[in-house]
């Protein structure tokens, strides 16, 4: 499920069917030391992304995206919140993942309008709606 979803993400943004990237399934023990070492925050998150195209020594043409690490018990707690399957918190965060990679961003509430609107695109094309109460 996780390659499906990365593929069609993708797929959707274009010219991207070739690039390569790595999804990392941890727990929150690891991603909180990853947070606290890269971002300065310790506390366990659900989702990191670590871009091979971003900073001093990006290339925006490298085929190799860059790695992903998700957290699966935040996942897991995040379906259960949000009130979706997991399978759409899965699909949610790889996609949200993927787009930081590519240098998409929600410091700002336009930026953020942007990005969610692309990720619910790319999650309806195969069929991980959001489900209702």
């Amino acid at each position: 499920m996780v390659r499906r979803v990365a593929a069609a993400a993708l797929e959707n943004l274009g010219g991207l069917e070739e690039a390569e990237l790595s999804i990392v399934l941890s727990d929150d023990s690891a991603i909180r030391k990853l947070n606290k070492t890269y971002r300065g925050v310790d506390r366990a998150t659900d989702v990191l992304s670590f871009s091979q195209r971003e900073g001093e020594d990006g290339d925006s043409d490298l085929a190799v995206l860059g790695d992903i690490v998700i957290s699966l018990d935040r996942a897991h707690e995040q379906a259960r919140e949000y009130g979706h399957s997991f399978e759409r918190e899965m699909g949610f965060l790889v996609v949200h993942g993927i787009l930081h990679l590519l240098g998409w961003d929600h410091e700002k509430a336009d930026e953020e309008a942007a990005m969610m609107a692309k990720t619910e695109e790319i999650l309806k094309e195969i069929g991980l709606v959001r489900e209702t109460r």
